[in-house]
């Protein structure tokens, strides 16, 4: 069902770096012949949402583009699609993450907000704007960029899976865990909760790395086959030259350096979390 009118939608945005988010009402593009509209059930809150609101990539050269309207963890129903749409059918439950105008692997790539499209994929409404995220109640994306979500998964744990989860397995998958790797997680926030999950899914044994043993039960939980305190000596030294990968999500400053130790000649640490030291490098 392609349509030459603009979808009409109220999304929260807000409008400086106050972050003060209102309801406001917005359109999105027409739907065209290959693009998706969803009825937005669930959208994910991410870290980086916070980030952009309040304008602080602009070190790296994101300057935040306002009205902002966040959002890369979207979760909801397919209402309506295109002639040429092949992937996605009215009714599916359907996701999208972060990028909504081009592949990742291309420089040119358009992130589902905050970001102007090349490519015709990612079109705003009226044309020349930035595109606008999931906090809306109303989605238009080209399917490409539609992921389907079976109807078995809850769709209220849909969206976290679309950023926390592909950001922890990508970097497992390009270091190759296997069955008998040794994958140690910094953080236990929603990133390394999700890490955890991920790496016992794939057969790894698991230590979840964290200041102390607070949140032991909670990593045990999660899936964790150990806990590392990195604050207690005896407890590092234990696992001295044990793990293949270390995935850090910290998002603050810290000596990361000292969690090498722990890793196995050849072995990785990823480092995730997003700071002002990086922003600054």
């Amino acid at each position: 069902m392609a349509s030459n009118a603009p979808v009409d939608v109220l999304c929260m945005a807000c409008e400086d770096t106050s972050c003060d988010f209102k309801p406001v009402k917005m359109q999105r593009r027409p739907v065209g012949p290959e693009d998706v509209l969803i009825d937005m059930k669930y959208c994910g809150v991410c870290h980086s949402d916070l980030h952009v609101a309040a304008n602080h990539m602009s070190g790296i050269g994101m300057a935040t583009k306002y009205p902002c309207v966040p959002g890369h963890e979207l979760a909801g129903v397919c209402i309506a699609v295109g002639e040429k749409v092949t992937k996605v059918k009215v009714g599916d439950h359907v996701g999208v993450g972060c990028m909504a105008g081009h592949e990742q692997k291309c420089r040119k790539m358009v992130q589902t907000y905050n970001m102007k499209d090349w490519s015709g994929r990612a079109k705003s409404y009226p044309e020349g704007g930035h595109t606008l995220g999931g906090y809306t109640n109303k989605m238009v994306v080209h399917e490409k960029f539609s992921i389907v979500i079976p109807k078995s998964y809850p769709l209220e744990c849909a969206g976290p899976v679309l950023c926390s989860g592909i950001t922890m397995y990508e970097p497992m998958k390009t270091f190759g865990v296997t069955k008998d790797s040794h994958v140690g997680i910094v953080g236990l926030g929603g990133l390394g909760g999700m890490g955890i999950k991920l790496a016992k899914a794939l057969g790894c044994k698991v230590s979840a790395i964290t200041r102390s043993l607070a949140k032991e039960k909670m990593a045990k939980d999660l899936g964790a086959d150990n806990v590392v305190a990195s604050t207690d000596d005896k407890s590092m030294l234990a696992n001295k030259k044990s793990m293949d990968l270390i995935i850090n999500t910290i998002p603050s400053g810290h000596n990361w350096g000292a969690y090498q130790g722990l890793l196995k000649k050849g072995g990785k640490q990823v480092l995730l979390g997003i700071h002002s030291g990086f922003a600054a490098a």
